[in-house]
């Protein structure tokens, strides 16, 4: 008799990555069950016991009801974020998320027994920048020099010492203007006298350019590794141009696949969305690494390797590696 432990998706209604997944694993005959933490407490209710015998009790969902000792994996997508009652607004409201978010996110990142792709946790660990460069260096992947600062004078003699510097944001956040219209910031070059005091409100990431030949990105899932050449972009920022875009699977270099493993056991990650830039000389520099990354916009043979290799990790996870 198979597994009837479900596996379970956390992640919005409208996550259409989580789709391939969920429709993947619906064929291989696992059950799954689908929750958006930001339902609660409108549409979804918990209980949960700690007692001798370790945590117990049920999720209820519209439509399902989850025994949060008895899941068999947990695939961490996009959830929404944590909401107050309609009615409750002001600390009141405030009080009403931050108790869902320790009390069902906390249940929700302790169901024993479960394995997590990727645990909440760990995401959140791995989501800061410092961090992915410090652990990638340590770790033998290739970065190029990094400035991370709100000091405008450092910033120039950094720019001036590299020749060609970049900056990018720390975290891509949401963003918008006076008139609510989402904006986004892009890799761009800069030269040492557009770098003004109005660098102190906040720190910037500053780094030498990698004078690339293309991009590659290499999805880890597990010991599984999948790498993506992109070329057609011609810019510093591929994501500019998705409709110029051609995809090629290559190889993965030996000291990379090292690193790259290294790196997701020194965060604890199952899966991770490494950005690396390919050199004239053929070596591999690590931009970041999304631990919780976008990968089905590839072209369908690719998305679907993808897909089969995250299934295998949650609908086996007694056997992976």
């Amino acid at each position: 008799m198979g597994d009837e432990r479900p596996v379970l998706v956390v992640t919005r209604l409208d996550d259409v990555t989580a789709d391939l997944v969920i429709a993947e694993l619906n064929a291989q005959g696992a059950p799954v069950v689908r929750l958006d933490p930001g339902d609660f407490p409108s549409a979804v209710t918990l209980e949960a016991r700690l007692d001798d015998g370790g945590l117990s009790g049920l999720i209820d969902t519209a439509t399902r009801r989850i025994d949060v000792s008895g899941v068999r994996s947990v695939y961490w997508r996009r959830p929404s974020a944590y909401t107050a009652p309609v009615d409750m607004t002001g600390a009141e409201a405030q009080w009403c998320v931050e108790q869902a978010r320790h009390g069902l996110g906390g249940v929700l990142a302790t169901l024993p027994g479960a394995r997590y792709v990727n645990h909440p946790w760990r995401n959140r660990d791995a989501e800061y920048k410092p961090a992915q460069l410090a652990i990638a260096s340590r770790s033998g992947l290739r970065v190029p020099p990094t400035l991370i600062t709100n000091v405008g004078d450092r910033a120039r003699r950094f720019a001036v010492e590299h020749g060609s510097v970049v900056f990018k944001p720390l975290r891509n956040t949401d963003y918008t203007d006076v008139d609510g219209r989402h904006l986004n910031i892009w890799v761009s070059e800069v030269d040492p006298d557009e770098i003004t005091e109005r660098l102190s409100a906040a720190p910037h990431v500053f780094q030498r350019t990698v004078d690339k030949t293309c991009d590659i990105r290499l999805t880890a899932v597990g010991g599984d590794l999948f790498a993506v050449r992109i070329d057609g972009a011609n810019s510093l920022d591929w994501r500019l141009h998705y409709d110029e875009l051609t995809y090629e699977c290559v190889d993965v270099p030996p000291d990379v696949e090292q690193g790259v493993q290294s790196y997701l056991r020194s965060f604890g990650l199952v899966f991770g969305a490494f950005d690396f830039g390919l050199d004239r000389d053929g070596r591999w520099w690590l931009y970041e690494c999304n631990p919780n990354g976008q990968w089905a916009w590839f072209p369908a043979p690719i998305t679907q390797r993808i897909t089969q290799a995250l299934a295998d990790q949650l609908g086996n996870p007694g056997g992976c590696r």
